[in-house]
């Protein structure tokens, strides 16, 4: 998933698609080539966000805003029970 100014993206890995025993991570995001776009956080991935208490706990330690759900969730989930993990992309370097 990729944020950018005012919306989110999805997309599933082509290798993932060729997969034959690859299921959909979602009921809302069917199996597809086609990417998904949404002004607001998939309610897949909002949902792996931790809440109350333990939410008050990552807010402090990590000193992050609560409006920016996609920062919330690379802090917070990288390590998510269930099959979705959330990494950052890392950029190649462009010097090289």
């Amino acid at each position: 998933m990729i944020e950018d100014n005012d919306s989110y993206h999805f997309n599933y890995e082509k290798k993932y698609l060729e997969d034959k025993q690859a299921e959909p991570i979602s009921l809302t995001l069917p199996l597809r080539s086609d990417e998904y776009f949404s002004r607001i956080l998939f309610s897949l991935f909002d949902g792996l966000i931790l809440e109350e208490w333990l939410l008050d706990i990552a807010k402090k330690k990590w000193k992050l805003d609560m409006r920016d759900r996609m920062s919330i969730l690379l802090a917070t989930c990288r390590d998510c029970i269930g099959v979705v993990s959330v990494e950052p992309i890392e950029e190649e370097n462009k010097d090289e």
